[in-house]
């Protein structure tokens, strides 16, 4: 494996492979280099799950640990003042709250955080990473590396590297059990830049209400012709029931469509094909027409108001959606104080002829934060101190007081699981502290134990199934002049999927696409392969 920075026309690209060759910009880190960018990987064993990973699914717990473990024997900190900017999506705590100060005690040192409309963050990070005040630890999505931002990643903020790399890690067991698959997407023009936010390998779902299919009296369908049959089977429109609301998303996990930039090409035949080439994208875009056509999709869905699809499927007008798997627990607990009956199961995927998942694995990082280049040694140090704090695993003392807040205060105990009080709803805003590390991916809610067992379980039988895509812990941004190449398929496979244009269309698409740029991409895409392998 190795990795590159390569500029071709646009912003800079960061990779791991396997090859030697030099890029045009920026440095490269080849085979035993990049192990020796690489922190170890040493799993943490403080606490074991009721319910184990399988095949890299994320573990569960379903209860509190008693008493709690430790993971950070003394507090981190030195005394110092950090300030740090991280995006929120919800109301920004007041400062100097019961919980900041609770947890700047903890850590023996101040971090003040000044949280951002996560909605708006990309403008600000281009604002702060161009101005002379950057703070000392900035967090920054994949989503909004745009622009010249990896540039500024490389230019503005310290190489992790000689504290972080190998063996060094091992002075920050918690940031030491962090997957080695994360730690290799923060590494940016062949150094170790970032820590690491990292995510499960599978990150969407069919959802269906169990309870409504059960009282229909009508089996879970295995094959795409199945899913067309259960829809006929549970829409009644009359009394304000369909079968779907937009599946377009998980339709095409049926199909094995490949994901989207930059794991959206296969090999075929030596020649990189896209996506949009696929006989499985034109196969999944006629599956969900026919769904369309047979009237099984709820109305509002087809209109586009995907916002209100988590309330279409809880007030019972769908029987299945799709969602990230992380919202699962939230409308679990949600329902479960307003409708008992309430059971949200997420369907197993199926090959739509009814054989073997095609399931392609996401990236195991997506969010970042970055120490200022300028702090001294001894500041990076405590800092990273205090994010190995952040990083403790379910069941600690520390994860408890990141993720909860105060006993009494922020949380009591109810059955053994910790339940937010108002103040700790409005103070507890575990996004701030939690964007500087995080512990591995787990499925831990103890106030819903059922919950965990469901989705473990779901997770364990979805994982043999999974495979990396090309280009697999790659970060690569591609030219800014192919920004605008997939605007038209946007909207071209809605009008497809609504009735409105034939699947037909897609061929003119298509040859568009490649007139318009989709030649070049392929060509930019061949080089990153032949330079530095496929990643996967």
């Amino acid at each position: 494996m190795a990795v590159a920075a390569i500029t071709a026309g646009g912003p800079l690209f960061t990779a791991c492979s396997s090859s030697k060759s030099t890029s045009n910009k920026g440095s490269v880190a080849t085979g035993d280099a990049l192990k020796k960018v690489l922190p170890a990987y040493i799993p943490s064993t403080l606490v074991a799950p009721d319910i184990p990973g399988v095949n890299g699914s994320s573990p569960g717990f379903t209860k509190l640990p008693d008493p709690l473990v430790v993971s950070v024997k003394a507090k981190p900190g030195k005394g110092s003042t950090f300030k740090a900017m991280t995006p929120i999506w919800g109301t920004v705590p007041k400062k100097d709250n019961a919980y900041y100060k609770a947890v700047d005690e903890a850590l023996g040192a101040t971090v003040e955080f000044d949280p951002l409309d996560g909605t708006t963050y990309q403008e600000k990070i281009g604002a702060v990473l161009a101005s002379s005040g950057i703070p000392d630890l900035v967090t920054i999505p994949g989503w909004n590396m745009q622009g010249q931002i990896r540039n500024a990643i490389e230019n503005r903020f310290a190489d992790l590297g000689p504290y972080l790399s190998g063996d060094a890690v091992k002075k920050y067991p918690n940031l030491a059990a962090i997957p080695t698959g994360a730690w290799q997407m923060a590494v940016f023009g062949g150094k170790l830049r970032g820590l690491p936010n990292s995510g499960g390998v599978l990150g969407n779902a069919i959802f269906y209400r169990k309870d409504l299919v059960d009282a229909a009296g009508v089996a879970l369908p295995k094959t795409a012709d199945e899913i067309v049959s259960f829809g006929k089977s549970v829409t009644d429109a009359k009394n304000k029931r369909w079968a779907f609301d937009d599946l377009w998303t998980c339709i095409q996990k049926l199909y094995g469509v490949l994901p989207d930039a930059p794991h959206y090409w296969q090999l075929k035949d030596g020649k990189l094909v896209h996506k949009i080439e696929t006989q499985e994208y034109r196969e999944a875009l006629a599956f969900a027409r026919k769904l369309h056509d047979q009237k099984l999709v709820h109305p509002d869905a087809d209109a586009g108001k995907d916002g209100d699809a988590k309330i279409r499927f809880t007030s019972g007008q769908t029987v299945m959606y799709q969602d990230g798997t992380g919202g699962w627990y939230g409308m679990v607990s949600e329902q479960s104080k307003q409708n008992p009956k309430f059971d949200m199961q997420a369907l197993d995927y199926f090959a739509a002829d009814g054989g073997t998942p095609l399931l392609w694995q996401d990236d195991q990082a997506g969010i970042f934060s970055f120490l200022n280049r300028n702090l001294p040694k001894e500041k990076i140090e405590e800092l990273l101190a205090i994010a190995d704090y952040a990083a403790a695993p379910f069941g600690s003392k520390e994860f408890q007081l990141v993720n909860y807040g105060v006993e009494g205060t922020h949380y009591h105990l109810k059955d053994g699981a910790p339940a937010f009080t108002d103040q700790g709803v409005q103070e507890a805003q575990p996004a701030t502290l939690y964007f500087l590390a995080a512990p591995p991916p787990s499925i831990a809610h103890p106030d819903q134990p059922q919950m965990v067992k469901d989705y473990a379980g779901w997770m364990a039988r979805q994982a043999p199934h999974l495979k990396k895509p090309m280009f697999y812990g790659m970060q690569v941004v591609e030219p800014t002049r192919y920004a605008s190449l997939y605007t038209g398929f946007d909207d071209l496979q809605k009008d497809i999927r609504r009735g409105r244009k034939p699947v037909s269309a897609v061929e003119d698409a298509v040859s568009t696409w490649k007139k318009s740029g989709g030649e070049q991409l392929r060509a930019f895409y061949q080089d990153i392969l032949d330079k530095n392998g496929s990643g996967a």
